[in-house]
Formats: structure tokens, C-alpha cells, sequence
């Protein structure tokens, strides 16, 4: 396929992703407001309620709420890791062993944290109940958090004077896994089996090649674990070849039933907030900065790759190494975008083969603090601090006290939110600088050089941003990685919650200010552009060091 073909076929790819995301932002974000508003248990809550003993109606102030987090949180690490050392003992386990200590670590924060990061080979080192009961029940519970953290946000902005409450934790956990994650993720499983994903319980079974050779090929439950891998912005494959395993992502409209999943809560999340804030445009705003930053994003990424600098990619016509030729380069593009633009971490493609620019975009998507739109959730809250970021200089230029949606941006709010701004910045260049003067560090990259710092960096960038993806070429599965990984995404998930629930106790607690003529206008197209400036210059300012060293350096030579 000739460069100009693939670049319509990227443009026409990317236009039918966006009609599928515009026919469900409106009814889905209504729907997700109905849920988190509604004063209604379903019975099977009402089971859930009972069974931890627990009252759905009694509203937490922030610490009540994010102690009951940490502590389902918490449990939740110590009982993956429980499942992985003894999987030996376990049924399903397909003869393999359990999980070493530091790999046992790791594998439970991971998915705890939905950064789904894997050290290991799936078909080579988890059974079936590790991945059914272990890790896809994370799958739903991690991006289930994530919402429940947005909705506390949301809910600040939306009360006042009610000393620091912001919903219940157990309430919002619930609902958004009985009501939003498992009945799309359930419809999604049917439709990836019967676009070909496997959906069984076999062990490795021999077959005869096309060639005639015998390979072990194994058998799982994989579809229902696409599913929810993609709708809760997961990223853990069944296999070690994730998304380009033929058995997870067969064709190219499972490959676009992936990207569509990964990419619908997120983008009707804001639709969610203008609703229960009472001023649809504000949604219609926060949708704008995302959806911005998203198409600039892909763009920049696609023609990255479509250019295919450097002398293999001349030589071959395209930069086509490490990709699915079924897919071709510019799903391979769109994939990596979106996987890493939210904290998905899926991959259709080795994103250590990216051209050396396109390498350096898929960093710096994450680097964005993955907002647009970002994971389930977690994308809403990231791009709301920046919006309370960019009120904030605002303000300074007019020399007037910030507001945004009616509440005081003060001292301690903008301390809160300097924090979680400072917090994955500090975890990237920190691990990585030590990475590089430490002989353990040192092993990991494959290569040497610009390309070298560049595996590092992404693997501490991906690890703090609770992303899961990383450039192949590096060596994590060793005691080192396994244990600083495993530290920087346990810090780059609860930390920046907890500066978020303590915001929107803050602001809960706080009285409405009512518009005045010198309040900025937070839904105007202004604001919009306001918004995406300074989240990539917020960005630019923090890491250009760091990449010019690496993919900047390694595009220029």
C-alpha cells in the first residue's frame, strides 16, 4: 500500500472513530449522571451492601471516603499477591509456578492501580483463575475507582456548605461496576467472539503449522477480558503479543471495536459533568480541550509514522517494523495515540519500533498526564485540575481572586493542586536518573545511547502515569524494576487521588460565589484553547531536558 493510500485510510479510520464517538457522548454521559445521582439501589447492590455491611446512603466527608478507598485498595494488592505466589496450588493454574516475590509485587500493585504494567509473558506465566479471578476482576474494580474518584471531584464543584462530603465510596464503586462496566463489557465480549476472540478454558494444546511444523498454542478466556482490558482503560494482555495477538485483536474491526471501547467512557465523562453541575457547557468545554489535544495528538503521531525517518524505513517503503501488517501503519498509529493518551497501555504494535519522533509523541502523550481524554476517571479529575490551573493564571494576569464553577480558588486549593501537578514529574525524572547511574538500572535497556534513555524514561513514565505500556527492548522483570516500578505506580495512583478527594472537600465545603462581571468564562472557546496551552506547556517546561536527551537526539541523528 502506497504512503498516500495509508494516509487516507488513517483519515478515514480516524473519521469513523469520531462519528462512533459523537453518536455515544450524549446518551452515555446522561446515563453515567443518572447513575451517580440516583437515589434508587438495584437489588444486587442492595446483595453487595449487605454483604461488607456497609450503609450506600451515608455520605463520607473526603478523608471517610478516601480511607475507605485505600483500604479496599490495599486489601485488593495483598490478595492479587496472595493468588499469584500460590498459583501452584491453585486449580486452572496450567502447571505454572507461582510468582516470585518482587514479580508477585509488582503484578498486584499493577493491576490495582489499572496500570496493568506486565513484566511477565502471559501465556507463559499466568493460569486461567490468576487471569479470570486475579486480574480481570481488577480490570473492573481499578477503572471502577478511577470513576468514583471523578464523580467525588465532580460532586465539589456541584455542593456547597456540606463540610467536606462528596458521596460514598462503597455507593460509587458499586454502581459504576454493575451499571456501567459490566453490562457494556458483557455486550463488548459477544461482539469480540464473534469477531474471532477466543473465549474458552484450554490448556496449551500442539497444532499443525501451515508449514507443517507443531506449535503449543493456548487456549482462555480471552474475549471477556479484551473487553474489559479495553472499556476500563486496563491495558493487561492474555498474551504476551497483547492487542497484535491474533487471538486478542484477529482483524481490523476488532482493532477498531478496541480503540472505540478504550476511548467511550472517557470522552462522555464530560457530558457527566456538565449535567451534575448543573451547566452543560462547561462539559461541552472540558470535551473540547480533550477532543483538541486528542486529534493533534494522533495526527502529529500518524504522520510520524507515515514519514518513517531513517534508513530502514526508506529502504522497506515503510516504517513497518514491529507492526501487524493486517493492521497497518495507520491503525498501529491511531492504536498507540489512544493507548497511550488514556492508561490503557494496550498495544497493536511494539512501540520500541515507533520511528524515533513517533517514539518521542507516544511519551509525551503520556506525559500530558494521559487528560486527553485520558483513563476512566482519572482523565476527567487530570483535565479539571488543569482547567483549575488555568483559572488560576488567569487570575493572576487580572489580579483577581480565580473562581471556577462558583468556588474560590485560594491558597490551600492551588497548594493541593501544585501537588498533583509536581507528583508524577517527580516520580518520572527522579527513577529515571537513578536508573542511569546504577549498574542494576543500567541492565535493563537493550540499547545504548539516546535510544537506551528513551526505554527508561518510557518505562518510568508509562509505570507513574499508571499507563502499563513500555518500549520492548527493556529487561523490567528483575528485582530492581520490578520493586521501583512497582513504588512509582502505587505513588502515581493514590497520591494524586488523595490531593484530588482533599480538593473536593474543599470545595463541597465552601459556599457558591455567584458570577460577577469580572468572573473568567470557563465555556467559551477561549478557555478551551486556554486550557490545552497550558497543559502542553505545563508538560514542555517539565520534560524537555529529558527528551531532547532521548527521542529528540536519537530524530536528529
Amino acid at each position: 500500500m502506497s504512503t498516500t493510500t495509508e494516509a487516507w485510510f488513517a483519515v478515514a479510520q480516524i473519521g469513523v472513530l469520531l462519528v462512533l464517538l459523537s453518536a455515544v457522548h450524549l446518551p452515555l454521559g446522561a446515563y453515567m449522571a443518572r447513575v451517580f445521582t440516583s437515589p434508587r439501589h438495584l437489588r444486587v447492590e442492595s446483595a453487595a451492601y449487605r454483604a461488607v455491611r456497609v450503609d450506600p446512603d451515608a455520605e463520607q466527608t473526603w478523608r471517610g471516603y478516601l480511607l475507605s478507598l485505600l483500604g479496599f485498595s490495599m486489601a485488593s494488592i495483598l490478595a492479587l499477591y496472595a493468588l499469584g505466589r500460590l498459583q501452584a496450588h491453585l486449580p486452572l493454574n496450567l502447571g505454572f509456578s507461582g510468582l516470585d516475590p518482587s514479580g508477585a509485587w509488582n503484578t498486584a500493585v499493577s493491576f490495582v492501580t489499572n496500570t496493568n504494567w506486565q513484566w511477565y509473558s502471559g501465556e507463559a506465566a499466568a493460569g486461567h483463575l490468576l487471569q479470570m479471578l486475579g486480574l480481570a476482576v481488577q480490570n473492573f474494580v481499578s477503572g471502577a475507582v478511577g470513576i468514583a474518584v471523578a464523580i467525588a471531584l465532580v460532586r465539589g464543584f456541584s455542593r456547597s456548605l456540606t463540610d467536606g462530603r462528596v458521596g460514598n465510596f462503597w455507593s460509587d464503586l458499586v454502581r459504576a461496576n454493575v451499571r456501567i462496566l459490566l453490562p457494556i463489557a458483557f455486550v463488548a465480549a459477544i461482539l469480540l467472539v464473534a469477531g474471532g476472540v477466543i473465549q474458552n478454558f484450554l490448556p496449551h494444546e500442539a497444532i499443525t503449522t501451515v508449514g507443517g511444523g507443531s506449535q503449543d498454542v493456548l487456549g482462555g478466556p480471552v474475549a471477556s477480558q479484551e473487553a474489559i482490558k479495553q472499556l476500563g482503560t486496563n491495558g493487561g494482555g492474555f498474551f504476551n503479543a497483547n492487542s497484535a495477538h491474533p487471538f486478542e485483536n484477529p482483524s481490523g474491526w476488532t482493532n477498531m471495536l478496541a480503540i472505540f471501547l478504550t476511548l467511550m467512557i472517557p470522552f462522555s465523562l464530560p457530558r457527566t459533568f456538565g449535567l451534575m453541575v448543573g451547566d452543560r457547557r462547561q462539559g461541552w468545554a472540558i470535551l473540547g480541550a480533550m477532543g483538541a489535544l486528542f486529534v493533534a495528538a494522533v495526527g502529529l503521531l500518524t504522520w510520524s509514522e507515515l514519514a518513517g525517518p531513517g534508513a530502514a524505513p526508506d529502504a522497506a517503503g515503510a516504517a513497518m517494523e514491529g507492526k501487524e501488517t493486517r493492521f497497518g501503519l495507520g491503525a498501529s498509529a491511531l492504536f498507540a495515540a489512544t493507548t497511550t493518551l488514556t492508561s490503557t497501555g494496550a498495544v497493536n504494535t511494539t512501540h520500541d519500533s515507533l520511528t524515533a519522533p513517533g517514539g518521542g509523541l507516544a511519551m509525551f502523550d503520556m506525559m500530558l498526564g494521559e487528560i486527553a481524554p485520558g483513563g476512566v476517571g482519572s482523565g476527567l479529575y487530570g483535565m479539571l485540575v488543569v482547567a483549575i490551573v488555568t483559572v488560576f493564571l488567569s487570575g493572576l494576569m487580572v489580579g483577581r481572586t480565580p473562581e471556577y464553577l462558583g468556588k474560590k480558588i485560594g491558597q490551600k486549593e492551588i497548594t493541593l493542586v501544585a501537588l498533583y501537578v509536581l507528583t508524577m514529574p517527580l516520580l518520572v525524572l527522579v527513577g529515571t536518573g537513578v536508573s542511569v547511574v546504577t549498574g542494576a538500572g543500567l541492565a535493563g535497556p537493550l540499547n545504548t545511547g539516546p535510544h537506551g534513555l528513551s526505554e527508561i524514561l518510557y518505562a518510568f513514565t508509562s509505570a507513574s502515569n499508571n499507563n502499563g505500556s513500555a518500549f520492548g527492548g527493556i529487561t523490567s522483570g528483575t528485582p530492581y524494576y520490578n520493586t521501583l516500578l512497582g513504588l512509582a505506580m502505587l505513588v502515581g495512583r493514590f497520591v494524586p487521588i488523595a490531593l484530588v478527594l482533599a480538593l473536593a472537600g474543599r470545595f463541597a465545603s465552601q459556599p457558591a460565589v455567584p458570577a460577577s462581571a469580572g468572573t473568567l468564562p470557563t465555556h467559551k472557546p477561549l478557555f478551551v484553547g486556554l486550557v490545552g496551552a497550558v497543559a502542553v506547556v505545563v508538560v514542555g517546561l517539565t520534560f524537555v531536558a529529558a527528551l531532547s536527551l532521548g527521542p529528540v537526539v536519537e530524530s536528529l541523528s
